[in-house]
């Protein structure tokens, strides 16, 4: 059952504040179906997608369903309200918002006789400096645990004062990968960082990388440490991360600034 829960979670992660604040326990067995949304906005050009979907039980085959006919809309503290439309079963596609870094976005769903509201305020961009490849020793359990990865590591200098929190996508020879990459700047305030984006496969000599850096705020943050928290774990009772969005929906709805650095391996 854990391993069906840890599914859920990444697939939840992946499909894409005021508001509630909570981890969501589920009964796999009994609990009835929850919908699942993921949305995004960025400082990057749009449109930007909304998907919606719902869980199923345990004991239902392993496919979500695509929530259509929703009212979806995304407004900011500007004064700017967008109405989504559903551009495939489940998918609904802004026309005219904009993402504006300092702005705060309110999205509100309207499904199945349920709303659901999330806010997310878009952090200040930080410059992406380098993406270099690097050479790590020990990450895996091949040759007694020496074996050598490549790995890309990406370098910036976290803006000092305030905090910052930050997710990085990486995308290698077009194949998205699935691994969440999320750091802070605790401890570090000011500093120059050096983040490894660490998988359990090496690069290889002419692959190509490239990664998104997104400036995320602290509740998206907050979503993915406890989506990490709960699938890593083996002590203790599966559960969903926390969400940002009301009414016990699960996903997440991120405002972030983001800047892509691309490199091929020699």
């Amino acid at each position: 059952m854990k391993r069906f829960a840890n599914w859920l979670l990444l697939w939840c992660a992946f499909a894409g504040i005021t508001s509630c604040q909570k981890v969501i326990n589920i009964d796999l067995n009994s609990a009835s179906p929850a919908i699942v949304i993921t949305g995004n906005i960025s400082n990057l050009p749009g449109p930007y997608t909304v998907t919606l979907s719902q869980t199923v039980n345990f004991s239902q085959p392993n496919s979500f369903p695509p929530v259509t006919g929703a009212f979806v809309t995304i407004a900011d503290n500007a004064g700017n309200t967008d109405t989504l439309t559903e551009t495939s079963a489940g998918t609904y596609q802004t026309s005219s918002i904009t993402g504006v870094p300092g702005r705060t976005y309110i999205l509100t769903v309207v499904a199945n006789g349920q709303t659901y509201t999330a806010a997310s305020t878009m952090p200040q961009p930080v410059t992406f400096d380098t993406l270099t490849i690097i050479k790590k020793t020990g990450l895996g359990f091949k040759n007694g645990g020496n074996d050598t990865n490549l790995l890309p590591r990406a370098g910036f200098l976290d803006p000092a004062g305030i905090a910052n929190y930050y997710r990085f996508i990486e995308t290698r020879n077009d194949t998205l990968l699935s691994n969440i990459y999320i750091t802070s700047d605790e401890y570090r305030d000011g500093l120059y960082i050096n983040y490894n984006l660490h998988t359990d496969t090496s690069l290889a000599v002419n692959d190509s990388v490239k990664v998104e850096m997104q400036c995320i705020d602290k509740p998206t943050y907050q979503y993915f440490q406890t989506f990490n928290e709960a699938s890593g774990s083996t002590n203790v009772t599966p559960s969903n991360p926390v969400s940002n969005i009301s009414n016990n929906a699960l996903g997440y709805f991120s405002a972030h600034a983001s800047e892509y650095r691309a490199i091929k391996v020699q």
